[in-house]
């Protein structure tokens, strides 16, 4: 009985650890189970990582915007390209000619001429531009002189209001008897009319000349003794004088520094783009703070020589002139210098000055005078 007992008692502990075990075995699944929800929500948590790899297409947008802004680059510049292939062709009448190039290489230095000067030029550089033309002009024409003859103020400031309207050459060849009947300003302003415009008729306007000549030799003899002033604001005041006649007179009567703006002088000056004024006092005014004051006289001297020789307003011969580079206008006239030396005219072409009585200086340079009036 007491065995019973005993074995009763250790069934009954068998049956207490196994019931005690038990919990043991039904935790571990649910620790399984903890595990395998802890790996699952790792794994649900990874696509959240990996979601820059979904980005990644909008990394690559940029790449895509970079090479349509390289495209939208490359057609930019053949929508610029247009324009300028228009514009080209208006530039090309001011480009010097290819025979003028070539045919420039004789005469002038073998520099390509611009045909323009940039817009943007500074005033030292015109300033430089303009007194170097200058001292060329000074070296082809060393003896240039007034091309009316005169041997006094009187006669200078008559043969001055003659010259409008006409070339020197016919003045000086029509001076000589106007001046043998009337030597001096009385003489001139006791003259019948009528006479005067006899004489004066080669020269054109004759009968306006007459009234004119007539009238400042009245202004000489009454109003200044029969001399002829010296002063800028007392010439000008004579019938048919302007500025341009007392600068003539002031700078080579009396060596007064002055700028005779005539037809010459107003073309070559604005052909070379000294200045674009066409007044005459406001081109005298430009020109003058160019050049020292020194330099006026001898400067309207060789510009006017200048353009009656060789830069001519229709047919200029750029192929023969001197200062070719530095000439903005290059190219407007003949560039072969064969055929410029055809359009020079007076010594430069072999023909005679303006002058029946020209300086000797002249004559030894090579110079021929004029001949006198029905000589042909």
């Amino acid at each position: 009985m007491k065995k019973t007992a005993a074995s009763k008692k250790s069934a009954a502990a068998d049956r207490a650890s196994t019931t005690e075990e038990a919990p043991a075995t039904e935790e571990a699944p649910a620790v399984r189970k903890s595990a395998a929800a802890r790996k699952t929500s790792a794994t649900e948590k990874t696509p959240a990582k990996k979601s820059p790899a979904r980005k990644t297409p909008t990394k690559k947008s940029p790449t895509k915007k970079a090479s349509a802004k390289k495209a939208s680059a490359k057609k930019a510049p053949a929508k610029k390209a247009a324009p300028l292939k228009r514009q080209a062709p208006a530039k090309k009448p001011a480009v010097v000619p290819k025979k003028a190039t070539a045919a420039v290489k004789g005469v002038a230095p073998a520099k390509t001429v611009a045909p323009k000067p940039p817009r943007g030029e500074s005033r030292t550089a015109l300033v430089r531009r303009a007194r170097r033309i200058n001292r060329e002009l000074a070296e082809v024409y060393p003896y240039a002189h007034p091309e009316l003859d005169f041997e006094n103020p009187f006669q200078l400031v008559v043969a001055t209001v003659l010259s409008a309207q006409t070339t020197d050459l016919r003045v000086n060849q029509t001076t000589p008897a106007l001046f043998a009947k009337y030597p001096t300003p009385e003489d001139l302003a006791a003259a019948v009319p009528e006479e005067v415009e006899e004489i004066l008729r080669p020269t054109g306007f004759f009968r306006a000349k007459t009234k004119s000549v007539i009238g400042l030799s009245k202004a000489l003899a009454e109003d200044f003794g029969g001399e002829v002033p010296g002063r800028l604001e007392d010439l000008v005041k004579l019938p048919g004088v302007g500025r341009k006649t007392a600068f003539v007179v002031l700078g080579n009567a009396f060596g007064r520094p002055g700028i005779t703006v005539d037809t010459h002088f107003q073309r070559l000056v604005r052909r070379w783009r000294w200045t674009e004024e066409t007044d005459p006092d406001k081109i005298e005014a430009a020109v003058g703070a160019l050049f020292p004051k020194s330099d006026w006289t001898d400067l309207s001297h060789h510009v006017i020589w200048h353009g009656r020789r060789i830069c001519h307003a229709r047919k200029p011969a750029c192929g023969a002139c001197p200062i070719a580079p530095l000439c903005p206008a290059y190219g407007e006239g003949e560039t072969d210098p064969e055929k410029a030396k055809k359009l020079l005219k007076y010594e430069k072409g072999g023909f005679p000055g303006q002058r029946l009585k020209p300086p000797q200086a002249y004559l030894d340079a090579g110079g021929k005078p004029a001949p006198p009036l029905g000589a042909g």
